[in-house]
Formats: C-alpha cells, sequence, structure tokens
C-alpha cells in the first residue's frame, strides 16, 4: 500500500515536472552555448577597437558574468520558479552596496572611461583637478601624475572623468607664442627682422606654417610685437626659453632697446 502510494507519488511528480526539467536543462546547455560565444565575440571586439590591455579581462569576466546570472534565472524561470522574490532581493543587495561604495564605484566608473576612450595615455603632460603633470600610470582607481619638480599626484578617476582637462601631448605640434617690446623711437621695421632671422636660424622651428610675426599693441611703455612659430611637441619649452635669451642677446647688439616700466620725478622749487 505504502509503496504503491510512493510509486504514484513518484510517477506524478515526473509527469508534472519532468518536462519542466528537461526543458530546463536544453535551456541550460543551449544558453551555455550562447554565453561561450557571445563571449568570444566580445574578446574579438574589444580587440579589434584596441581597447585597453589592462581593463579586457575585467570587462569580459563582467560580461561573462552577466550573462550567466541571466542563464541562470531563465533556467529558474523555465522550471516553475518564482523569481519575483529573488529578483527583489538581488535589487536590494545591489542597491546597499551601491550606496555604500558609491564613491569607490565612481572612480571605477571614471577609470573604464578613461581607458576606454582615452583622453590620454602614458607619458602625456596634462593638466586637471588642479594639477599638472606626467602621466605615470592610469589604474582602474586613480590617475598617477609626476610633476616637472618630481612630486607624484594621485588623481581619482571619477572627478578626472567628469571634469574638463588639459592635454598638452595629444597633438604632434604644438606652437609657441612670444611678445617682444621695443621702446618707442626704435624702428619696427628692423625690430621685426631681426625676429625674422633668429627664427629662420633655429632649425627646430618649423617653415610650415610659416612664422607670424606683427606688431600687435602700442603699450604705455613699448611697441609690443606678437609671434607665433610651430614646433614639435617635445621642443616647446627649449624654443620658447631659449628664442627669450636670443631676443634679448640680439636686441640689444642691434641697438634695440627692450623697455621697463619707470617713473620720472620733476622737483619743483617754492
Amino acid at each position: 500500500m505504502n509503496f504503491e502510494h510512493i510509486l504514484n507519488r513518484i510517477t506524478e511528480i515526473i509527469i508534472d515536472y519532468g518536462p519542466r526539467l528537461l526543458a530546463a536543462i536544453a535551456v541550460w546547455l543551449i544558453g551555455t552555448w550562447v554565453v561561450r560565444g557571445l563571449t568570444k565575440t566580445f574578446i574579438k571586439t574589444m580587440e579589434r577597437r584596441e581597447v585597453d590591455a589592462s581593463l579586457r579581462p575585467f570587462l569580459q569576466g563582467t560580461v561573462n558574468t552577466l550573462l550567466k546570472i541571466m542563464l541562470v534565472l531563465s533556467v529558474l524561470a523555465t522550471m516553475g520558479i518564482e523569481m519575483t522574490s529573488f529578483v527583489a532581493v538581488l535589487g536590494a543587495i545591489g542597491l546597499a552596496v551601491g550606496m555604500a561604495l558609491s564613491g569607490t564605484l565612481q572612480n571605477f566608473a571614471g577609470g573604464v572611461m578613461i581607458l576606454l576612450f582615452k583622453p590620454f595615455k602614458v607619458g602625456d603632460y596634462i593638466k586637471a583637478q588642479g594639477y599638472g603633470g606626467t602621466v605615470k600610470e592610469i589604474q582602474i582607481f586613480n590617475t598617477i601624475l609626476k610633476t616637472p619638480d618630481n612630486v607624484t599626484v594621485v588623481i581619482p578617476n571619477g572627478g578626472l572623468s567628469n571634469s574638463s582637462l588639459t592635454n598638452y601631448s595629444a597633438e604632434a605640434r604644438r606652437r609657441v607664442d612670444w611678445t617682444f617690446g621695443i621702446g618707442y623711437g626704435d624702428s619696427a621695421a628692423k625690430a621685426e627682422e631681426v625676429i625674422k632671422r633668429l627664427c629662420d636660424e633655429d632649425p627646430r622651428i618649423l617653415k610650415d606654417p610659416e612664422v607670424f610675426i606683427a606688431l600687435s599693441e602700442l603699450a604705455d611703455s613699448s611697441v609690443n610685437f606678437v609671434v607665433r612659430a610651430w614646433v614639435e611637441a617635445g621642443d616647446y619649452w627649449a624654443v620658447f626659453f631659449e628664442m627669450n635669451r636670443k631676443v634679448y642677446d640680439t636686441f640689444e647688439k642691434e641697438g634695440l632697446n627692450i623697455p621697463f616700466p619707470q617713473m620720472d620725478v620733476h622737483v619743483h622749487g617754492n
């Protein structure tokens, strides 16, 4: 009697849940194959788009994990298990973790964005968040800068990815700007000729685009010339400083005065 009852019960369970179990197994097998294929496609896409190598393992793992979670939920739903409460619990846990790690997650997301879109790379000189320096390392949470005076600056990626920054190394060429002044009464034509000669003599200054020289301002105590020249990015500061010295030395030899602010005091007797 008991044996027959148990056998009947097992038969009922097989009839009721057998098709669902078979369907769940089929969903698992097919889903596993699909997840594997999608993961491989995602990896090839990252390689084709040259995503940063340090970011690939994380992105691959994240995508693979999300796909597997979706597969497990699909299998459980196929077996007839109520998923509403389960999903609600997962959502609550995710919300709590997200609120607790909001700053960390923001920095993490910023690091992902920087590595994906590459507004700068290691070796670039940038200014951001009130700091300027050469990028030494791009981590997933922070970016490490080395300032010209050899100070290490750690900048969180969250703010770095959401604010303006200046990348001085993004282009192969940069324009150097100077303002040189001569005294009133000096020859403007001669000053322009001297500046042009000094620029032509420097092989680091590019011929194309041509050097631009123009009288830009009749100031209170000087006649000012603006000079704009193009150089390779790596030559920028060397050319800038050396040209200042050359102009100072040559103007004096050519009889051109470099004015400076001064005050004449007249004393009147009673």
